[in-house]
């Protein structure tokens, strides 16, 4: 296992070319970690995390498991706590024992019964948000009625 080498060693590694998205990172229960965490892979979360979390394809946070700081990725399952900002630009997942404080961005969601939301939802696809965004601010301006 090539953990602090630039090429792999072994057959199953580097199978993604070396961009990192095939990666699994672990913070392990008992684990605290202060700072941001950026990576284009997969990040599993049993410990505690403060700081703000990017990963490329998805963030799995354990039943143990607690972030203080916002989530930004492509696909999320939340089993634990989360105190911040959630984007999944396609998928997130809320299981019966999580807890989110803080508002939530997301293409599609699954909220288990018992799973705990104190925040704003916005289920958007970000892309037709960000063309109807633009749409509407590059449009001059139409009165909505004419009263004579």
């Amino acid at each position: 296992m090539a953990i602090f080498k630039d090429t792999p060693t072994s057959a199953g590694e580097g199978k993604t070319g070396g961009n990192g998205e095939g990666t699994l990172s672990i913070i392990a229960s008992g684990m605290r970690v202060i700072g941001d965490i950026e990576t284009e892979g997969v990040i599993k979360i049993e410990g505690r995390v403060e700081g703000s979390i990017r990963a490329g394809r998805q963030v799995l946070i354990g039943r143990q498991g607690e972030v203080k700081g916002d989530i930004a990725t492509r696909e999320a399952v939340i089993g634990g706590k989360v105190q911040g900002t959630v984007s999944a630009t396609e998928r997130l997942e809320i299981q019966a024992t999580s807890t989110i404080v803080g508002d939530i961005n997301t293409k599609s969601i699954a909220v288990a019964e018992g799973g705990r939301i104190n925040g704003t939802v916005r289920i958007a696809d970000v892309s037709e948000a960000t063309q109807r965004q633009s749409d509407h601010s590059s449009k001059e301006k139409q009165p909505v009625a004419v009263v004579r």
